[in-house]
């Protein structure tokens, strides 16, 4: 896997945009709609941030994934197994295989050297939130040994009124 940089933000929003529009079940479980989540604005500033992630198969992004080294205020209050300072958690953001690539081993690939990553940089948690109809990625997550600590209920525009799992994996 490798960090993705602003060369490459061409090819992450044709990736994205095929993702939200060709994954089979993209309705039932990620519910993506393209522009309105994920948008052109939080795809380039993941890769601004030096946040976005991809791995390759030949030309092809077979999958990409954001990694931040910072909770937001989402994560407050949250039945985590240890606090820890908001600089202390990576955030997974827009975990996604390319559908070509899917039901290979992409998805937890991406996901193993996520948590390298963070480990890698001292960080004490690997944090993110499913939606609660996200079955499939439910039982990615719980294979890596992430374990579903808390239920919230979010807003977003393209689900409206939404349960989030969240989800922790400790890393120290």
């Amino acid at each position: 896997m490798r960090r993705c940089g602003i060369g490459d933000l061409s090819r992450l929003l044709s990736f994205y945009q095929l993702v939200a529009s060709e994954t089979d079940d993209m309705p039932r479980y990620g519910r993506w709609i393209y522009g309105l989540h994920p948008t052109r604005e939080m795809i380039e500033g993941y890769v601004r941030q030096g946040a976005m992630y991809c791995l390759e198969d030949g030309q092809d992004i077979a999958a990409a994934v954001a990694m931040t080294p910072c909770q937001g205020e989402d994560y407050h209050g949250v039945d985590w197994q240890v606090e820890l300072a908001d600089d202390d958690v990576a955030v997974v953001h827009l975990l996604a295989v390319n559908p070509r690539f899917q039901r290979r081993g992409r998805a937890k690939a991406a996901m193993r050297e996520v948590v390298e990553l963070a480990r890698g940089e001292g960080l004490g948690a690997v944090r993110l939130d499913a939606l609660e109809c996200n079955a499939p990625a439910h039982g990615l997550y719980e294979s890596l040994g992430f374990e579903r600590r808390d239920v919230r209920r979010w807003h977003a525009p393209n689900t409206g009124w939404i349960d989030f799992y969240l989800y922790e994996l400790l890393l120290r």
